[in-house]
């Protein structure tokens, strides 16, 4: 049986344009959890995490639970247990996580997302499009920011968020 080896999406080394940088970051193991009807809860309690209401991100020690849309989260570096009253599908290597961060993250991202930035906070999260890839955007904190799109459109992604990082850096000029 062949030996499969986890290769990074991307392999790039971070780039900083006017003290801002994009890095791709490493991604644990991130599983689908679509609870059943009325089990939101319990699967939460399960997980040991609260099921996250819209927009928002539960957490505790290294285990994440993101919201992905309706009825829907992310389980990220925690597994899901046998039993689980939910539809549960393993995401690993469907996905790649880059992290941008610095202090004109929110300008950079402003040219991308239909979103306003200025005001997020930590724990908040936004399923949105970084122009036309789909995007789960984490709000790590003031000026740091997890992008999570899929593997295959890694590059493209990588391309247009470091087209908007000099674009912001020439004005800053």
């Amino acid at each position: 049986m062949p030996e499969l080896i986890a290769k990074p999406a991307l392999g790039a080394a971070p780039v900083t344009h006017a003290g801002t940088t994009l890095a791709e970051a490493d991604l644990p193991q991130m599983t689908a959890i679509a609870p059943w009807p009325g089990q939101a809860e319990a699967v939460g309690r399960a997980l040991g995490l609260q099921f996250p209401l819209p927009n928002a991100v539960t957490e505790a020690g290294g285990t994440r639970l993101v919201w992905a849309g309706r009825d829907l989260a992310f389980l990220i570096g925690g597994v899901a247990p046998e039993g689980l009253a939910a539809a549960v599908t393993d995401q690993s290597d469907g996905w790649v996580a880059l992290t941008l961060s610095g202090a004109r993250a929110v300008e950079v991202l402003a040219r991308l997302v239909p979103l306003d930035l200025r005001a997020a906070q930590r724990g908040q999260t936004f399923r949105t499009a970084l122009n036309h890839l789909p995007l789960i955007l984490i709000v790590e904190g003031e000026g740091d920011f997890t992008l999570l799109t899929f593997r295959s459109m890694a590059r493209t992604a990588w391309h247009e968020v470091e087209e908007a990082m000099v674009k912001v850096a020439a004005r800053a000029l």
